[in-house]
């Protein structure tokens, strides 16, 4: 009988070591649930000087994620996955700043991005003449 008393008690107690944590969570809230489905976008954008990048020695380098929510190092988070969403991901397609005014001083500085845009593996390079024609390529995103 003690045997018996003994195994219950054992089989009752492993049983609720394996079995609660998986009843626990087939009650969890639906807050706790991802609220929507979206495709990863997580990019790493890079600055430095130099013709391109397999020359280049970067200076800086900042992470942005844009879903499900904006975030990461890039200082314009939000304003930067907004630009990059009007331009449907494409970098070759966003809006210059045409009122700056740059010297034509060749100071090249090359950016570039690694990453993943909407689920689809995604890598970009692109030389500017200087410093502030880098700015103005953008609104936001190569601001950094």
């Amino acid at each position: 009988m003690r045997n018996t008393a003994r195994w219950a008690a054992t089989l009752g107690l492993t049983a609720t070591a394996v079995c609660g944590p998986l009843a626990g969570a087939s009650l969890a809230s639906p807050a706790t649930a991802p609220a929507s489905l979206q495709a990863p976008s997580a990019l790493v954008l890079t600055i430095g000087h130099g013709e391109s990048a397999a020359t280049a020695v970067p200076l800086r380098a900042v992470t942005l994620t844009c879903a499900p929510t904006a975030s990461g190092t890039h200082p314009a988070a939000a304003s930067a996955c907004a630009e990059l969403r009007r331009a449907g991901g494409d970098f070759n397609a966003l809006e210059a700043d045409t009122g700056v005014l740059c010297t034509r001083e060749y100071a090249p500085v090359v950016v570039t991005v690694d990453g993943v845009w909407q689920g689809r593996r995604l890598s970009y390079e692109r030389t500017f003449a200087n410093e502030c024609v880098k700015n103005a390529g953008s609104t936001s995103v190569f601001t950094f």
